[in-house]
This record gives C-alpha cells, sequence and structure tokens, in this order.
C-alpha cells in the first residue's frame, strides 16, 4: 500500500496542475478556432442520458484528481450524468480518453436560477483517475482574486460555433478579454445582472461563448506558466451569443474557494 501512494504522490507532482504537456497555441484569432490536441486537459464533456443515450450538455474543469468544477444550471436531477475526459473529438473514439459516472453532484445551496447567482455545481467522479498527457486538472485561483479588467483570458468548449451555428465536434478556444465589474455592471452593459462575484469577459459581438459551453471554464495564465481557471460559464445574452456589450459571464471561482474547499473535504 505505501508503494501506491508513493506512486500516486510522484505522478501528481510529475503533472501538478495547470502546466500542459501539450501547451496551447495562444492567437489572437477574432473568433474561435480548432485548439492544439490535449492542450487544455482539464476541459471535461458533461454528458447526461436526458435522450436515452450520453450527449454532451455542458463543459466543466478537472481540478482534482475525482473532482470537476461545473455550473449549477447544467445540472438537472431526473437525468444521470456522467464525464468525459481527455477528448479533443467528441465523435472519436481516442486513446488516453476516459468516462466516469457522476458520483456525486454538489449544487451550491444558493443557487438562484431567476438571476444566475451563485451557479456553481461540484461533481465527484466515481473513482480518482490518473494524471497523464491528455488528464491533468487545472489551478484554482487565490480566495477573492479579482482578474483586472482587459486581463487576456480563454474561454474553451464543445459548444456551438454561432447562435444557430451546429455544436462544435473539435474543443474551440477563443480569446476573451476581461471586462471589470465598473465596466460590466454600467446600464448598457449587464447592469445589475453582474455581480461582484462574476467575472464578464469579451463583449465585441463577435466572440463569446455559446450554448453548450455552460459550465466550461475561463482560464488564464499565470507568470509561471501555470493556469488558473478564473471562471464557469454562466449566461449570455438572449438575444444571441455575440451581442455587442453583453459579453459572457461567469461565475468567480476565487469567490467560491472556501465553498470548493468544503465540499471536497465533506464528501
Amino acid at each position: 500500500m505505501r508503494s501506491l501512494v508513493i506512486l500516486a504522490f510522484m505522478v501528481a507532482s510529475a503533472y501538478g496542475c495547470g502546466l500542459p504537456t501539450f501547451p496551447p497555441v495562444l492567437s489572437r484569432v477574432v473568433a474561435g478556432e480548432d485548439v492544439r490536441p490535449h492542450s487544455w486537459p482539464w476541459q471535461i464533456s458533461l454528458q447526461s442520458d436526458s435522450s436515452g443515450r450520453w450527449r454532451h450538455v455542458c463543459g466543466g474543469t478537472l481540478i482534482s484528481s475525482d473532482w470537476v468544477l461545473t455550473a449549477a444550471h447544467c445540472i438537472n436531477d431526473r437525468y444521470n450524468y456522467r464525464v468525459e475526459l481527455g477528448k479533443h473529438s467528441l465523435k472519436a473514439s481516442e486513446e488516453g480518453s476516459i468516462a466516469q459516472r457522476a458520483a456525486k453532484i454538489i449544487t451550491h445551496k444558493d443557487y438562484n436560477i431567476l438571476l444566475s447567482r451563485n451557479d456553481i455545481a461540484l461533481i465527484q467522479l466515481s473513482s480518482p483517475v490518473t494524471f497523464s498527457d491528455t488528464v491533468m486538472p487545472a489551478c484554482l485561483p487565490d480566495r477573492d482574486f479579482v482578474l483586472p479588467h482587459g486581463s487576456p483570458c480563454y474561454v474553451t468548449g464543445w459548444g456551438r460555433l454561432s447562435t444557430d451555428g451546429p455544436p462544435a465536434d473539435i474543443l474551440q478556444q477563443a480569446l476573451l478579454p476581461v471586462v471589470g465589474h465598473d465596466v460590466c455592471s454600467q446600464s448598457n452593459w449587464w447592469s445589475v445582472l453582474a455581480t461582484d462575484k462574476m467575472v464578464c469577459a469579451g463583449g465585441d459581438g463577435i466572440t463569446a461563448g455559446c450554448n453548450g459551453d455552460s459550465g466550461g471554464p475561463l482560464i488564464c495564465q499565470n507568470s509561471d506558466g501555470s493556469w488558473d481557471v478564473h471562471g464557469v460559464v454562466s449566461f449570455g445574452s438572449g438575444q444571441g451569443c455575440n451581442v455587442f456589450q453583453k459579453p459572457t459571464v461567469f461565475t468567480q471561482v476565487s469567490s467560491y474557494i472556501n465553498w470548493i474547499n468544503t465540499v471536497m473535504t465533506n464528501y
């Protein structure tokens, strides 16, 4: 048993968090683009059996060997869920990918569906995964850290390629600069719907998260090269995915570090 514990520790130490084996290609392309395969190894596909077969419904972020971060609005108690990890194409069978049933799903007790407040959930996998070149966790930010206006962060997911377009087969990435709360809460932006526990990003009318990206990460790079998950895709404009001054709104992960730690410790 001791040798297994040591091996597990060595594997975890070798991969750490937020440092992909295959670093992403960070371009300034306006709108989304196919990612370098496995360059966002914490990205997961959350799938439900609502249609009688497993189908992608939301994104999410691996934050430990057995916990995934996603949005509360992605969860419906009537359905079963599983998590696919290590995926690039949702349609292809890929070496190194893993499918795990959701053992427990914990949504924030104060989630408000009408106002999208506290739109955050944690999923415990049925068994811990072994980190690899294609599966590793993102880092968590410091508690209550607020991203500066203009911070260059990325949204990733398999959501629709445009408001009425098809869902992506290949994982997409898009540069979404952060819009500070002072701007995002202005009346001609998101007004009172944007709280200080949310992160706004984008809003240029061209690039945004879209249906199917919900629950996925807003991921930002640290000075040491590692990546933190700062946001969980929560909502966008009902007028479409790419509306000027209606940036994608994310649940701000740094505001929920205590909640995350409590859930992961108590289950």
